[in-house]
């Protein structure tokens, strides 16, 4: 039983933590812009597709990462120009992006899905890093999450930064009151660019590690990662509240690893991966409840 726990405890923050910019990256578009970005259904598995392409052929992983990072940002700047410009429904704008992205992502990959067995990973290359002062460490569930908490909380903090910068105060204010920021005279396509860039680029990165970490990368990874990320959102809101953008970054991760605990949970007491959607819905279902119980003093 202890053995049991144990495994479900390391499960939980490994998938949690690699997850968890998958988090922050919905969190921008979802809480920060109003609007469910569905252009992270083709982001996703766009950051897996570049990276894995991109290993397969010999990069270093820290480059395929990177080059995953860019080419969600580049994802995001289409969709906030298809909006912006062409004057078209954010949703309808992220719908179009995302149908375009599965034909791309299957250029990318040449097939459908790329195995990373034999590759070398992030997770690797950093323990690899590490040996170098004498650790002698090996690559295993301990070492993803510590190299991969470390990546979450860099970014993490690089979030919290640039929303205190002007740019992302910008960013921040088109989101929550558009004609205001317009009277400011503040360029609000310019902020749309750089908010859903920054938030695709997130999402693609979890998309690389979790490839990965897997072992692969398919083109049906990104199916429901949307509403993953919007319930993992609103599961650490229910929890910490609206309280500042420290503790929505906090939230969200924090959310992101409590959504993977109680999926796990769910498979642990006997329901199949199919019914995998279900749970997913429930848990959105109560995280939007949990707020109207809460006590008047965590509002």
């Amino acid at each position: 039983m202890a053995a049991q726990l144990q495994a479900l405890g390391l499960n939980m923050l490994e998938q949690g933590f690699l997850f968890g910019f998958l988090g922050l990256g919905v969190l921008i578009t979802f809480r920060f812009f109003r609007f469910p970005d569905l252009t992270a259904e083709g982001s996703y598995p766009l950051g897996g597709a570049v990276a894995a392409s991109l290993l397969v052929a010999g990069f270093h992983p820290a480059n395929a990462t990177l080059a995953a990072a860019l080419a969600g940002a580049v994802a995001g700047v289409v969709t906030a120009l298809i909006h912006t410009k062409l004057r078209i429904n954010n949703i309808i704008a992220g719908i179009v992006v995302m149908t375009a992205l599965y034909s791309i992502n299957l250029r990318i990959m040449g097939r459908a899905n790329i195995p990373l067995l034999r590759e070398p990973t992030v997770f690797g290359e950093a323990v690899d890093w590490l040996n170098q002062f004498g650790l002698g460490w090996r690559e295993n569930v301990y070492t993803t999450i510590l190299v991969a908490f470390i990546l979450l909380v860099a970014a993490g903090a690089l979030l919290v930064w640039f929303f205190s910068t002007d740019l992302g105060l910008a960013v921040r204010a088109t989101g929550q009151n558009e004609p205001m920021i317009l009277s400011l005279g503040v360029d609000t396509d310019r902020t749309k660019m750089v908010g859903l860039a920054l938030s695709n680029a997130f999402i693609a990165v979890s998309g690389a590690l979790v490839a990965q970490n897997h072992g692969f990368a398919d083109i049906g990874m990104g199916i429901g990662i949307l509403v993953t990320g919007a319930a993992a959102v609103l599961i650490g809101e229910a929890i910490f509240g609206d309280r500042g953008i420290l503790t929505w970054v906090l939230a969200a991760i924090v959310g992101v690893v409590i959504y993977r605990l109680l999926v796990a949970l769910a498979l642990r007491v006997g329901l199949e991966p199919v019914d995998l959607r279900l749970v997913t819905a429930a848990l959105l279902l109560m995280a939007l409840a949990i707020p109207r119980f809460r006590p008047r003093f965590l509002r």
